[in-house]
Order: C-alpha cells, then structure tokens, then sequence
C-alpha cells in the first residue's frame, strides 16, 4: 500500500494564533496514527511561525510511528535534527516571506553542500528525502548527492486547470520513472487533497505521499480521524487497483 505521512503543522498554526496551548499538536498527531497514518510529519521553519522545537522533541519520545522532518538544509536546524534523530528529514526550500512552500529545491546548485548533508545525516541512520519540482535535472542530482528518496512536488498539478492537468501529470510520471530508475524512493506531495489524489497515487511505484493543509481544512468539518481515514481509503483503493 501507499503510505501516508500526516503533516500536522496547521494544528500548530492554530495553536500559535493564540500562543497557547490548544489544539495540542501532540493529541493530533496521536489521532492521525491510530487513524492509521504511516508517517508524522512536520516542517519546523527557521522562524518557528508553526512548529516549536519542544513539538518535535516530544513527538519523537510518543510517537510509534515514523517522524519524518521537513527542514531548510541550514546549520541550525541540522544541529536540531542530529540531536533529536528523527527517522527521516525532507529538505526543502525555505523563504522566510513565502507563505508555504513555493517550489521544489534546487538540489543542482547545491550538490557539494547537500553532499555533506545527506553524508551527516545518513552518519546517524537518518533517511533523506529531496523535495523537488518534477525536473530530471533535480532527480540525477539528488541521486548524486546520495538521497534515499526524492519527494516529487506536486503543486503545479495542484494548480493546474483544463489540459495542463494533463501536462502536469506527465511531468510528474515521467520524473517518477527516473527517480526509479536511479534507485531513488519516490514520495509526492504539496496541494494534495481528496478530490486530486487518485491520479497521482496511480503513478508507478510510488511509496508515500505526505498531505497536511486538506486533512486539516477537512476536519474542521469532518473530523481529524476521519479526515485521515477519507486519504487511506483512497490510497487503499488505488493500491489494490
């Protein structure tokens, strides 16, 4: 089956509105894995506006399955991931203005830096993932950098109308089959929701795919276990498919 990480930063989001202590981001996440998610996720920016430290310190001590950390490939927060050791990290792109994450990383320009990197973190048994935009450029070089996975992003699908939808999902299988071919686990995320899932859940030998902002959005209405459980059943579906 596709496995799906749970990204719960907009839990923290509401929390920080008030700068209190409600709703627990720990309890949402507890909630997510009994409703079966695989994989917590959690992105904690270099201007903290969501995720805490103390989030991701108590997350790894509760927490039976997978932490899965989104970070800015920058000294401060590898120092937080060597400490805490979360079973993976995704690096992503960060701007402090953005309000969510605009692009893919630019893993080419990068190479040298990302090396020592992905060599850091695999030094403490720490998966990495590369969040990239469906580019085979980007693909070979998180190969070269030595990434266990690349985590293709979807958000231009997301955005896309009419016959770009098409295009976009095109972009996305044959980016899919490199990052195969060259032994890279293949993830996807960004913009996922509900009613876009299916199509990108069929491209071959994908393994996971990491949504947030749709289960959130969705169990404001629904339900956060019942948000989770609409992703699984889909994934489910399309796994036995």
């Amino acid at each position: 089956m596709i496995e799906l990480g749970v990204n719960i930063d907009h839990v923290a989001t509401l929390r920080e509105a008030r700068k209190g202590k409600v709703p627990d981001v720990i309890t949402a996440a507890k909630v997510c894995e009994i409703a079966g998610a695989h994989q917590i996720t959690v992105h904690l920016r270099q201007d903290r506006r969501h995720i805490q430290d103390k989030d991701v310190e108590r997350l790894k001590e509760v927490l039976l399955v997978r932490l899965n950390l989104e970070m800015a490939a920058v000294p401060e927060i590898i120092e937080i991931a060597h400490r805490i050791v979360p079973y993976a990290v995704c690096l992503v792109p960060e701007n402090r203005q953005e309000i969510t994450t605009e692009g893919g990383l630019n893993v080419k320009e990068q190479r040298d830096w990302l090396k020592k990197v992905v060599d850091g973190m695999h030094e403490l048994g720490i998966k990495v993932s590369m969040f990239v935009d469906p580019e085979i450029e980007q693909i070979e070089a998180s190969a070269e950098v030595g990434a266990d996975s690349v985590e293709l992003h979807t958000g231009a699908y997301a955005n896309a109308e009419g016959k770009q939808i098409d295009r976009e999902l095109k972009r996305l299988y044959d980016a899919g089959a490199v990052a195969v071919k060259l032994g890279l686990n293949l993830h996807a995320g960004h913009g996922l929701t509900v009613r876009n899932l299916e199509p990108v859940a069929k491209i071959p030998h994908l393994k996971e795919v990491n949504i947030g902002h749709d289960i959130i959005a969705r169990a404001v209405f629904i339900g956060l276990e019942s948000a989770v459980k609409e992703i699984l059943a889909i994934l489910d579906r399309v796994s036995h498919s």
